[in-house]
């Protein structure tokens, strides 16, 4: 395994140890990324990468309990096994991912690829009119959420995640539909139900003792 990192040169060994830390990092590897701004796309080094090395990285995964799954009519390479650090996203994470899963389904049944561009004050539209988020969101709330999206490939933001605002343009990857299979989705809005019934009956009782 090690001989065969030898025979490369210096900057396509380093390009290779970045691809699989990438593949840790963010689950997933897209053969093209975009400019949400421009919709410029460009080629995704760390994909072509795992096209040249796939036998390699396949039998480096293999050591460590992991597996590299590649989808070509989606274009993406993918983490996947045991070996997988699998991360446990907030409720109001979760319901995000949701209405821009329903937002870019929208979008390619209407405009089509080049068009799965949203904004926050799009996501809050879908929110309230799916009664999903109805509630105010602190900042620190859309940063976590934007921050888990981006860095697992399913969203794309022009420059840092803390400067997005309510307008700013952000690409929709085909990648989110990867995320929260309909069994998921049934449990997301199971336990939506019960956190807002929770609520509901806090409230009630705060304002009987109040009344008291």
């Amino acid at each position: 395994m090690f001989e065969y990192m030898e025979e490369l040169s210096v900057t396509e060994t380093e390009n290779l140890r970045k691809t699989i830390s990438n593949l840790f990092r963010q689950t997933c590897i897209l053969q093209v990324k975009y400019d949400p701004v421009t919709l410029t796309p460009r080629d995704n080094l760390y994909y072509e990468m795992c096209v040249r090395h796939k036998k390699f990285i396949e039998d480096y995964l293999e050591v460590l309990g992991c597996e590299l799954l590649h989808d070509p009519q989606e274009h993406i390479f993918r983490l996947a096994g045991d070996g997988v650090e699998i991360e446990k996203f907030s409720l109001t994470t979760t319901i995000i991912i949701l209405l821009i899963k329903m937002i870019y389904r929208d979008k390619i049944l209407g405009e089509g690829l080049e068009a799965t561009v949203t904004t926050l004050e799009e996501i809050r539209e879908y929110g309230k009119n799916t009664n999903l988020l109805n509630w105010k969101l602190k900042v620190t709330e859309w940063q976590e959420a934007l921050y888990l999206l981006s860095k697992h490939q399913m969203i794309e933001v022009p420059g840092a995640v803390r400067d997005v605002e309510y307008q700013t343009p952000i690409y929709i990857y085909s990648t989110v539909n990867l995320y929260l299979s309909s069994s998921n989705i049934n449990e997301l809005l199971e336990e939506y139900r019960e956190e807002i019934a929770e609520d509901e009956a806090i409230e009630e009782n705060l304002y009987e003792n109040a009344a008291e």
